[in-house]
């Protein structure tokens, strides 16, 4: 009877892990506020746009060696992937820190690249911890898994900046310290309750229905924190007490999903009292036989057989199996189509706002974020929900925010007034969905066996786009367009400074949109398995219940 007393103390866990791991992507978007103090950091090292461009690819490239924290994830417990990055996080930005509070004079150029590279880095580490240990938590719920806890990182860019704005009045010294010191503490919290939980040896429809409840609570939570977020961008000029007011109400609302475990553990202690815990543990693959009868086990020629050919999709892959793929190449390519791009605009957006005449570009940066994250958690749950009806296939909402992050480009290419707020809006939600799609997708088409190595090579993407679209192609086609200024540096005013940017990353994600949709017809089959294998097993906790 001792492991009755230890079950509502662990499904308690398993969402207290869950909030823990809501605080740390609400606090690893830090990569995406590079815009926030770019211009302080080119005007400090006497940088051209081109130069300036590459530290930003330099941060991204710190992606790459997420591979690491793939290898190591399957290797090492979370609390030690989540300690690896908050320690590469607090000395990259913690050195960025240091040159413009100007508390040491400006590094040279590679070795800012460097620091640069460890700050990118570090969230890859609490990315994988997090994302790795949830979807295997929750299983049966990864599109809503993963829209939250990708959401929350959408929106931890628009936290730290209305953070600093409200408390700092948007200087870039606070702002970095903030951004070496906060991720570190709250990874230092997570790494005492995030960690895998063992599965329950049997679930009942209720138990399946109270989870699902629980992520609603979440989604419903993190739309008011965004809503709150997006209200104080309209009043941010409202005085010192207001900034000061916002501040004590956003934590307490990022304080607010500890209910869902508080609430768990008395409900699950009252409920599971008299529960039977003689039953086997069970794990349960995502495409399985509910019924093996005898004649199948009986049948050992073919099992040897099955077990010497090649997995298909939907079955467990190594990484080498997985990357021999057709489809792993497709969704790797569109992948890079829509988040190159999308991770172009975000690193540029300090120059293009002052491109297009705005001096505080604060409200765009903080307009992707919030929109971004509305992008990812509507379609986690939305995808989710379409594939137990209709066994929509997730490659397609992938394709239609390609189309959308289209039309996104060609208005701010036209430089109309108004257009950078539209294309902001648009660009954040098109980058939210692919992230959050591309996440459970993977794990759908590969498994989880070797999730954690798999998302890193995906989001490769992200240094690759970075350097392509960031670094070669907005940073050469803006110094062409730019006027040379005394003292170094360069500055380019008018919207013809970032037009054929726009419409080259326009014709990139049309690429995009096709192989969405190619990948989609080549996974029809899998996402119609996927739906009748979640009927059947609706039907069965049913009855069991």
């Amino acid at each position: 009877m001792g492991s009755l007393k230890l079950r509502p103390s662990t499904t308690a866990l398993k969402w207290l892990g869950f909030v823990s791991a809501v605080w740390v992507q609400a606090i690893s978007g830090n990569n995406y506020t590079f815009s926030n103090y770019s211009d302080a950091l080119k005007s400090l090292m006497n940088l051209t746009q081109l130069q300036l461009n590459n530290l930003s690819v330099a941060k991204d490239v710190g992606k790459a060696f997420g591979l690491l924290a793939g290898i190591a994830c399957d290797r090492f417990p979370t609390w030690a992937i989540l300690l690896i990055g908050s320690l590469e996080g607090l000395i990259g930005y913690g050195v960025q820190w240091l040159v413009v509070s100007q508390r040491i004079s400006p590094l040279p150029y590679w070795q800012m690249c460097i620091f640069l590279c460890l700050g990118g880095n570090s969230t890859t580490w609490m990315n994988t911890a997090v994302l790795v240990t949830c979807i295997r938590n929750f299983r049966k719920n990864r599109g809503p898994v993963s829209g939250i806890l990708k959401g929350y990182v959408g929106l931890s860019t628009a936290i730290f900046t209305d953070l600093c704005f409200a408390l700092f009045s948007s200087n870039p010294s606070p702002f970095l310290l903030m951004l070496a010191f906060v991720p570190f503490a709250v990874c230092l919290f997570a790494m005492f309750f995030l960690r895998e939980i063992p599965p329950p040896p049997s679930t009942t429809a209720a138990d399946t229905q109270q989870e699902s409840d629980y992520f609603s609570v979440f989604n419903a939570l993190a739309v008011v924190v965004a809503v709150y977020l997006l209200c104080f961008d309209f009043i941010k000029n409202s005085g010192r007490l207001i900034s000061q007011l916002f501040s004590f109400g956003l934590l307490f609302l990022l304080g607010s999903p500890l209910v869902i475990p508080i609430y768990s553990f008395f409900k699950s202690w009252n409920s599971n009292r008299d529960r039977s815990d003689l039953e086997a543990r069970i794990e349960e693959p995502l495409l399985k036989e509910e019924v093996v009868t005898e004649a199948v086990k009986e049948e050992a020629g073919e099992i040897a057989k099955e077990e010497q050919r090649l997995p298909v999709i939907g079955e467990e892959h190594t990484i080498f199996e997985a990357v021999k793929t057709i489809d792993f190449w497709v969704l790797f390519v569109s992948f890079l189509c829509g988040v190159g791009t999308g991770l172009a605009v975000m690193n540029n957006m300090g120059q293009i706002g002052l491109a297009l005449g705005y001096a505080d570009v604060s409200m765009f940066v903080s307009l992707i974020s919030i929109w971004g994250f509305f992008g990812r958690i509507l379609s986690g749950t939305l995808s989710e929900h379409f594939l137990k009806k209709a066994g929509t296939p997730r490659p397609l909402w992938n394709a239609a925010s390609q189309i959308l992050m289209t039309v996104g480009y060609v208005l701010m290419a036209m430089a109309m007034p108004g257009s950078l707020y539209i294309g902001s809006v648009i660009v954040g939600i098109c980058y939210g969905v692919r992230l959050s799609i591309t996440v459970p997708t993977a794990s759908e088409l590969f498994g989880l066996k070797y999730y954690g190595l798999i998302y890193n090579i995906l989001i490769l993407n992200l240094p690759i786009g970075s350097f392509l679209f960031s670094g070669l192609l907005a940073g050469f086609l803006y110094d062409m367009e730019a006027t040379p200024i005394e003292g170094g540096g360069n500055t380019c005013i008018g919207g013809h400074c970032y037009r054929i940017v726009f419409l080259v990353m326009a014709l990139a994600c049309i690429i995009g949109f096709a192989l969405d949709i190619w990948l989609a017809f080549r996974t029809k089959e899998l996402y119609s398995k996927l739906k009748a294998n979640k009927k059947t097993k609706k039907g069965n906790n049913n009855n069991n219940s």
